[in-house]
């Protein structure tokens, strides 16, 4: 059966798009595929068999994010086969934060126009982002929306579920004052924060500036600098899961050091950040400097460097680098954990 409406096309919405689209994608989803998959792509639904050998109280973990105005960047430099690995990211390394391994995932385009081949190039950043997690890409929408958005524009969101044993389950009332607190390096700006970035390099104007090598970041441009995939800290943190006592896990994205180090941290205790130990990225000095932003709202607004945190016991702390180490993380102390009811200071 050949599916078609000339009337619906004239309205904006050419559904045969959407049938290419498929067939462009589905290379990239065959490279995620994993022991859970059951079916192609194409039903109703995407079919997962859990994987729980071994498990004795499996507990589903799910989480749901964007990219952000990352988005707009990567469409001002017609660049998109690396966005979709922040869709996943974002996505992953939250459910990370509670020892649960990533098992599928499922994404979601809106777009003014379906145009096969950059539907199917954001596709395979998905794709690439479920390869580094370990997670299938079961399923998804694209969807045209002609009206709503210009036919240039679209956004991307994505939906992951992981599985962990109940009694693996972090469990940060047993954090106490002198763990310490170790950095998991970022690759730069990561997926938030972008609002901002807007503004300080002039982006929405498609500022030349962002096609230019800049000194400061190494002869790279500002726009490939600030399109560098989020970081997909799944896999390390799982090794080091296995062989240390893991206290606590922060992924720091939206809020910075301020919002989200305190989420794994119980009351009473706080994170005493030092920080001439913050390995600030380039990319953040040279935000600061154009946009002259205050160091405070810098580490209330970025990753500054930092992607992800960990609480260790701090006769594990060498340990927990060395297994980082190993797994392509270099990793570092940035603090201890302290009695407090101030959850961070950065001094």
């Amino acid at each position: 059966m050949k599916s078609y409406s000339e009337s619906y096309k004239n309205a904006g919405v050419d559904i045969t798009a959407g049938y290419r689209a498929v067939e462009l994608m589905k290379k990239h989803i065959a490279r995620t595929r994993n022991e859970g998959c059951l079916d192609d792509v194409g039903g109703f639904g995407g079919c997962f068999g859990l994987p729980i050998a071994g498990m004795e109280e499996p507990v589903l973990v799910s989480g749901t994010d964007g990219c952000g105005t990352k988005v707009k960047l990567a469409i001002l430099m017609d660049k998109h086969d690396t966005i979709g690995i922040d869709a996943v990211a974002m996505c992953v390394n939250d459910i990370i934060c509670c020892g649960a391994r990533p098992l599928f995932f499922l994404d979601y385009i809106a777009c003014g126009k379906n145009v096969p081949e950059k539907i199917a190039e954001i596709v395979g950043g998905v794709a690439e982002g479920c390869v580094q997690s370990g997670a299938a890409l079961i399923g998804g929408e694209t969807a045209e929306h002609p009206g709503m958005m210009p036919v240039e524009d679209y956004d991307l969101a994505g939906f992951a579920v992981g599985v962990v044993d109940k009694k693996k389950i972090l469990d940060n009332t047993k954090m106490a004052a002198g763990d310490v607190v170790i950095a998991l390096p970022s690759t730069g700006i990561h997926s938030n924060g972008f609002s901002l970035c807007r503004k300080v390099f002039d982006i929405d104007h498609n500022n030349p500036a962002l096609y230019v090598p800049c000194e400061e970041l190494g002869g790279k441009t500002i726009g490939e600098t600030l399109l560098t995939p989020t970081k997909i800290y799944v896999k390390p943190i799982l090794a080091l899961l296995e062989k240390v006592n893991v206290k606590g896990i922060s992924h720091i994205t939206g809020g910075g050091f301020y919002e989200n180090i305190p989420r794994s941290i119980p009351d009473g205790l706080g994170a005493k950040i030092d920080r001439s130990a913050v390995r600030v990225l380039p990319i953040f000095d040279l935000i600061a400097k154009t946009g002259n932003i205050p160091e405070r709202d810098m580490f209330n607004t970025f990753n500054m460097g930092v992607g992800m945190s960990v609480v260790v016991p701090a006769d594990e702390a060498d340990k927990a680098i060395a297994v980082l180490a190993e797994n392509g993380i270099d990793a570092y102390t940035i603090g201890e954990i302290v009695a407090s009811d101030e959850k961070v200071v950065i001094a």
